[in-house]
């Protein structure tokens, strides 16, 4: 009958029983753990550009796709497995698919959209973001009426 209270022991001492931690268990138990996480980006500024580094491993190059629409940028990466046994009737001995999406998106408001250039070499997608060069403010004065 104890194991039916909503408490559990931690250190020898009962403590509430959290719902929302047993959601978190049950899904990564379902689900594989942190696969629904979006991936690992990192943005550094140099003098001239921002360079975006996403972790990407596993895809291939014709996976990911970088798209800029307005002034926003954004990387997705779709993977699709599946994989299938047979045995010599034809009939499945193991089948499995998976399916992953991911996509994230930044701003690039200051940035030279045509002027951006990607590359993606062992798992990492490189992208070179050259910012907006902002044109010389005129110097002017205003004579007073």
């Amino acid at each position: 009958m104890f194991g039916l209270t909503p408490y559990e022991r931690k250190n020898g001492h009962l403590v509430n029983y959290d719902p929302f931690k047993e959601m978190e268990d049950m899904e990564r138990a379902l689900w594989g753990g942190d696969w629904m996480k979006s991936f690992r980006t990192d943005v550094r500024e140099t003098d001239d550009a921002f360079i975006l580094e996403s972790d990407l491993p596993g895809f291939k190059k014709e996976d990911i796709t970088v798209d800029v629409n307005g002034d926003y940028l954004t990387v997705s990466a779709e993977r699709k497995n599946n994989t299938e046994e047979k045995d010599d009737k034809g009939n499945f001995i193991r089948r499995e698919r998976s399916y992953g999406k991911f996509q994230r998106s930044f701003d690039v408001s200051d940035v030279d959209v045509a002027k951006i250039e990607g590359e993606y070499t062992d798992g990492v997608l490189k992208l070179t973001l050259p910012k907006r060069t902002a044109a010389p403010e005129a110097q002017k004065r205003i004579e007073l009426k």
